[in-house]
């Protein structure tokens, strides 16, 4: 695939979600960015404002294989990677494949799981493989994982860890919908679901073809100098515990490519730096003071940083 072809796939898909999600042009723009970047995406937020929606709509825009877990507090590491099951007829173990055996996963409300069940994702989304029982099996091609989580309910969650939250590369969230967006949700629903109307305009390979692409767009050496003044400047804040990692630093590198290309750029502007930094970061910063919901003062941490770093001004198309 040509890396100017990323742009109308994008396009075809993003406009065949939008048939069913309202209002959320630049979260379904970041999502296609990240399927394309090789990444995964963490959606949190309230209950009700479409974040499964979101997932089954990009699901069913791409002819691919699609499957979906609910976290709850007795799944097992097993019911989610598979196990080995004893063949009487054959007198052998046979592997059964979990869940993770396919192309798009929803994780649904994965912070209801215990941290056992959770860490079972851990080798998944980094090395896309399981290994059971000493055999270690390969994902398909396209593996992408598609979490949600409530981050006001308390009882019956387990906090995701550090280490699982800095293996998605976006966290995004989708906010309740302005009026005029809650009175097209009304029109569109009142009568039938899109949803189940919802026809693929795009396969598996088109997706990896695009993966193949979207490193060739180029990133000037002020563009890099900035990413890397960005991510030193999270772990020099006093107010900070942990900043980002070089996991985070390229996947901000990585997602800028993507996103510059289905923008229909062949290189990268410090303003795709800009808009990704929250979703990129925002996951990955922890705040003095332990684990909590703290997302309003990572959100004003990050924009603190990005107006006291200097942005690089040469000319866009300067290589």
């Amino acid at each position: 695939m040509e890396l100017s072809a990323i742009q109308p796939l994008a396009r075809k898909i993003s406009e065949n979600i939008a048939k069913v999600i309202v209002g959320c042009s630049d979260s379904i723009d970041l999502m296609l960015a990240a399927v394309i970047a090789g990444g995964h995406v963490l959606l949190e937020d309230v209950p009700g404002t479409g974040k499964t929606m979101l997932a089954k709509s990009l699901s069913r825009s791409i002819s691919a294989e699609m499957r979906r877990i609910q976290f709850t507090p007795d799944l097992l590491p097993s019911d989610v990677t598979g196990m080995n099951i004893f063949d009487q007829k054959n007198g052998e173990f046979v592997f059964r494949e979990g869940p993770v055996f396919t192309n798009i996963l929803l994780s649904d409300e994965i912070n209801r799981a215990t941290p056992r069940t959770q860490s079972a994702l851990l080798e998944c989304m980094e090395e896309r493989q399981v290994t059971t029982d000493g055999v270690t099996r390969a994902l398909p091609p396209l593996f992408f994982v598609v979490a949600t989580q409530n981050p006001v309910e308390i009882q019956g969650t387990f906090p995701l860890p550090e280490a699982q939250l800095d293996r998605f590369l976006l966290q995004l969230k989708l906010g309740y919908p302005e009026k005029e967006g809650a009175l097209a949700i009304i029109e569109r629903f009142i009568a039938d679901s899109p949803l189940e109307h919802l026809e693929p305009v795009a396969t598996a390979d088109d997706l990896l073809d695009a993966r193949a692409a979207f490193t060739a767009v180029h990133v000037s050496n002020a563009v890099r100098e900035y990413i890397v003044a960005l991510v030193e400047a999270t772990r020099a804040s006093a107010d900070v515990t942990l900043g980002v990692s070089p996991r985070g630093m390229l996947a901000l590198l990585r997602v800028s490519q993507a996103l510059a290309a289905i923008s229909g750029r062949d290189y990268v502007l410090p303003d795709d730096i800009k808009r990704l930094a929250e979703p990129v970061f925002g996951h990955r910063v922890i705040l003095r003071g332990g684990y909590g919901s703290k997302a309003a003062k990572v959100s004003e941490l990050i924009g603190q940083i990005l107006r006291t770093t200097p942005a690089p001004t040469e000319e866009p198309d300067e290589k």
